[in-house]
């Protein structure tokens, strides 16, 4: 069951004011940082497209109405559309705001047909909420969601024959998350260099051969394109749930204050998932209130769930509840929340390949905990280091917001005076004082030419305290004498290079010359001539 352009259509249905928009009518664009979100069908008509500029969106249509998108109101307003469908289907699963999924045997056998019960389905959400609802019913989950799209059902059996003439970007209808559809287009760039254009272009390939050169991903993509993917797999009930609950005390009974329930219980629940090395395909969110009166609701799931998305739908479904906006809100405040995993299959047990390097479970858990820490510092509180053209350690790197793209600049040209490769694996916050001697002790010196005035001999780095020198600069340290400095004997050495900045700046000129060293004990070390010699690297 499809809503058309349910981003548009939120907004203007929980606006709820005479003036409001009508998408019908009116064209209304959700507009975000990338661009135009989703555009109602007069909008369209007009050429205002997906991805498109609000700029160019302007020109084709001055008299757009723009609307900022707001997913947790998209959300909370589908549940109006659930409880319509929830008349005629036992159960209706939530895919993602705009799309729900339902077996249709059952429901299908008692209203008389499939053609009767897409009827009624969509006359049931239009008497409803009073939007429009497209049904499609087919063989397999994305055959289903590209015949609700075109309002069709899919004869049993001609799935695979509905998929083949469809693009390869249509497999991104039936990926339910944001962070799914992120990791599937870089397959699906692989698939066009292949010279992959259609579903039956990949449905085609063995899938021994896909699983193994794209890994357990592309094996899903490739199900997916051949048909062979059940809307609602069938999988066993474990012995033992899985599941988290907790008792609300004070009872819940505003929205608002959802959020804090929703978070601790998803956290809970992820958490006991991942020690049992299992993920979910489905959630399962239930509620008690105080008149003992009972409320449910099953949510689609991505693979391999993160807790922040099992927080979104909980607090979804929560405040689509608690607002009232199913029409029937709850008799009395809730007293008990319990958060169900169904649908259970063991998480990460596939070997790993090309496609799945050994860190990238605890890449994953990094850039979890980092939205955490982002989440309690604010929007700019975090930041990662982003490389970029430059001629020394410390101007190829600058810190950039968490989230934002940490791709590497692209360089024009060969920078003229860089450094060369291997870059240092540590570049301390400020250069450390170093001395570089000649066999007399004296300090070696860097001429106008860009030479050494004497052959280094030893290097002695000056440390602020014991611990900094033992664990940083190893041997070396003299405890009794109190020497804070560590000296090495130079076995080979490179360069020097000199570089000559900014001299056309008035007073910012910065010259300074590089040395690579390699000593006797402890890792290399690159040296900068600035006034004296300083520690600028130490390479791994």
């Amino acid at each position: 069951m499809w809503t058309p352009d349910w981003p548009v259509v939120a907004l203007t249905l929980e606006a709820r004011r005479p003036d409001a928009p009508d998408p019908a009518l009116a064209p209304v664009a959700v507009v975000g940082g990338r661009g135009v979100i989703a555009a109602s069908a007069p909008a369209r008509a007009l050429g205002i497209t997906r991805g498109m500029r609000l700029r160019v969106a302007r020109s084709l249509c001055p008299g757009l109405i723009v609307l900022c998108p707001h997913p947790d109101r998209e959300a909370r307003a589908y549940e109006t559309v659930m409880e319509a469908l929830s008349e005629l289907l036992a159960d209706p699963l939530v895919a993602r705001p705009g799309l729900a999924l339902s077996t249709v045997r059952g429901a299908a056998r008692w209203a008389g047909g499939e053609e009767p019960l897409a009827a009624a389905l969509v006359d049931v959400v239009a008497a409803g909420p009073g939007v429009e609802c497209q049904v499609g019913i087919a063989d397999s989950l994305l055959g289903a969601i590209l015949a609700a799209r075109r309002g069709v059902i899919v004869p049993p059996g001609a799935t695979p024959d509905f998929l083949a003439p469809q693009p390869l970007g249509s497999l991104l209808h039936a990926l339910t998350t944001q962070r799914g559809r992120q990791e599937a287009h870089p397959f699906l760039e692989d698939f066009a260099r292949l010279g992959l254009r259609h579903l039956g272009d990949l449905a085609a390939l063995p899938r021994r051969d896909v699983a193994a050169r794209f890994g357990p991903a592309g094996e899903r993509l490739h199900r997916l394109a051949s048909g062979r993917w059940e809307t609602l797999p069938r999988v066993a009930r474990p012995a033992a749930d899985v599941a988290a609950q907790t008792l609300l005390d004070p009872p819940l009974e505003r929205a608002d204050t959802a959020a804090w329930a929703a978070r601790s219980l998803a956290e809970q629940l992820s958490g006991r998932l991942i020690s049992l090395g299992m993920s979910a395909a489905q959630l399962r969110v239930e509620v008690r209130c105080e008149n003992g009166a009972e409320l449910g609701r099953s949510w689609l799931l991505g693979a391999a769930p993160s807790p922040a998305e099992i927080t979104d739908r909980v607090r979804w479904q929560l405040e689509g509840w608690l607002a009232g906006r199913s029409g029937r809100p709850p008799a009395a405040p809730l007293t008990r929340l319990r958060l169900l995993a169904l649908g259970l299959s063991p998480a990460g047990s596939a070997q790993a390949g090309l496609w799945s390097a050994p860190g990238e479970q605890a890449e994953r858990r990094a850039h979890r905990a980092a939205g955490r820490v982002e989440a309690l510092l604010g929007v700019g509180g975090l930041y990662v280091p982003r490389p970029h053209p430059g001629r020394d350690p410390r101007s190829r790197i600058d810190l950039v917001g968490w989230g934002e793209s940490t791709a590497q600049a692209p360089g024009t040209a060969p920078w003229n005076g860089a450094l060369p490769a291997p870059s240092p694996a540590l570049v301390p916050p400020e250069p450390l004082p170093a001395q570089l001697l000649d066999e007399g002790g004296r300090d070696v010196g860097v001429d106008s030419q860009g030479q050494l005035n004497a052959a280094p001999v030893d290097v002695a780095v000056e440390c602020s305290d014991e611990e900094d020198a033992a664990s940083r600069w190893g041997a070396g340290w003299d405890a009794e004498s109190g020497n804070r400095s560590t000296r090495r004997r130079v076995l080979f050495w490179a360069g020097p290079w000199p570089v000559d900045e900014h001299w056309w700046r008035p007073g910012g000129a910065s010259r300074r010359a590089y040395l690579q060293v390699v000593t006797d004990t402890g890792p290399p070390l690159l040296l900068a001539r600035s006034g004296r010699w300083w520690v600028d690297g130490v390479y791994s």
